[in-house]
């Protein structure tokens, strides 16, 4: 009898400690929440008078009422589309060697642990790493090109260490009933890797280039233009983004580029919520033709 009154106490210890510790979560992400609906409250507040069709096919100016945002809009599209050319094929390749291919050597392990460690470097680190490799060493000047590859080299650690989880996620079921019925490795990877971890790898890819998108200290290392009134045409122009001249306008003392920043939010956000949307959409199509 003492022993049930004495585990009955536990248990509801126990369930104490477990609803405190839930209630306490819950909380912590209700504050983060509220400030997020704050923060984008006051945005739009700020912005949504700045947002018109003038703002968006208009160059940047010193008079805030003829200022607009296309060069850094373009900027945007440009630096994401390469950069997701760039890095999607090479992570997803390095990630089907490093879990297909490559023995569990020494030198496996010790590529594993740098691409861990790289996915924590800070973004101006990569900045000045492709300020020195692409900008003066390959002589591409201070272009798109400099400036998708500078972002493709932060944004893989993520797609590499993404790819492999999802490709990690295959059942070893589905391998093995393939090199049964006599495939090769390459088919195996081909017809029955790559479709089921498929989805798992554009969820890393959708984190990796909406950490990219909203980052300007490593373009700003390769400096990028802030005052453009031109549209970029070649990888090879100079170029802008939205972070850059975001952050251009707050810095400046006139109350209203202060509007003109929130209005630059927003379309970021738009931008970024787009790109997104695409890339969910594409998961869930091929997640779907998984399962059926």
């Amino acid at each position: 009898m003492a022993r049930d009154t004495s585990f009955h106490r536990r248990l509801m210890v126990r369930r104490l400690k477990g609803g405190l510790a839930g209630s306490l979560f819950f909380l912590a992400i209700l504050s983060g929440i509220l400030v997020l609906i704050v923060l984008l409250a006051d945005v739009l507040i700020d912005g949504i008078g700045w947002l018109d069709w003038q703002f968006i096919t208009s160059y940047p100016s010193r008079r805030p009422e003829s200022a607009g945002i296309l060069a850094a809009l373009a900027g945007t599209i440009w630096i994401m589309a390469l950069t997701g050319l760039f890095s999607f094929p090479i992570g997803v390749g390095t990630a089907i060697y490093l879990e297909e291919y490559a023995a569990d050597s020494r030198l496996r392990r010790f590529i594993q642990t740098n691409i861990s460690n790289l996915a924590g470097v800070p973004s101006i680190v990569y900045g000045l790493l492709g300020l020195g490799l692409f900008v003066q060493f390959l002589a591409m000047g201070r272009s798109i090109l400099a400036g998708a590859l500078t972002m493709t080299l932060m944004s893989l650690p993520v797609v590499i260490i993404s790819a492999q989880e999802a490709i990690r996620s295959v059942p070893e079921a589905h391998h093995r009933g393939a090199y049964a019925l006599g495939a090769t490795r390459w088919q195996v990877v081909r017809h029955i890797v790559l479709p089921g971890a498929l989805p798992g790898i554009l969820t890393g890819t959708i984190l990796s280039m909406s950490r990219a998108i909203g980052e300007a200290a490593p373009l700003i290392a390769i400096s990028a233009l802030v005052y453009m009134t031109f549209l970029p045409v070649s990888p090879l122009d100079r170029f802008t983004v939205l972070p850059i001249q975001i952050f251009d306008w707050v810095s400046r003392p006139q109350e209203n580029f202060q509007g003109l920043a929130a209005a630059g939010i927003i379309v970021l956000l738009v931008v970024l919520l787009t790109m997104n949307a695409i890339a969910i959409f594409l998961r869930n199509h091929y997640q779907k033709s998984v399962e059926e």
